[in-house]
């Protein structure tokens, strides 16, 4: 097969969703040679085909993330970084319960939810707050 932007893109997205910046990052890697403005008609011509979404990309990371234990204010800064604007970021986020991923994290690492002495609280806000949950959450979750 010819290597071409289309069929380099096309590789990429068979693998996983990737945001419009991530595609960019990527054909401007294969094809240096190449400005990156070139990029952008093979870009739209798989939006038009349905076959890269940055809002599908949202909703795969925020659904892995979340997986993963990490918490909204985290997942915010990352979609940003891969070039999701911050509506749609926060659009991605809102569907989730925050506050029982935050519980559910703690019961993980700690084996319980709420801490026995001051010193223990102050760790288990430590790991939320390193996790990328919000402190209002974090202190909602540990009183």
């Amino acid at each position: 097969m010819q290597r071409t932007p289309r069929n380099v893109a096309l590789d990429a997205l068979a693998r996983r969703e990737h945001s419009v910046r991530e595609l960019m990052e990527r054909l401007h890697k294969a094809f240096p040679e190449q400005d990156a403005d070139a990029f952008l008609p093979v870009i739209e011509r798989l939006q038009e085909d349905g076959l890269q979404s940055d809002e599908r990309f949202a909703e795969a990371y925020v659904r892995m993330r979340v997986n993963k234990g990490h918490g909204s204010v985290k997942i915010a800064h990352e979609l940003l970084q891969r070039g999701i604007d911050e509506s749609l970021a926060q659009r991605s986020l809102s569907g989730c319960n925050w506050f029982e991923l935050g519980m559910a994290a703690l019961l993980k690492k700690f084996g319980h939810s709420v801490p026995v002495d001051i010193e223990e609280k102050a760790r288990m806000a430590r790991f939320l707050q390193q996790r990328g949950f919000a402190y209002g959450l974090v202190d909602e979750i540990l009183s």
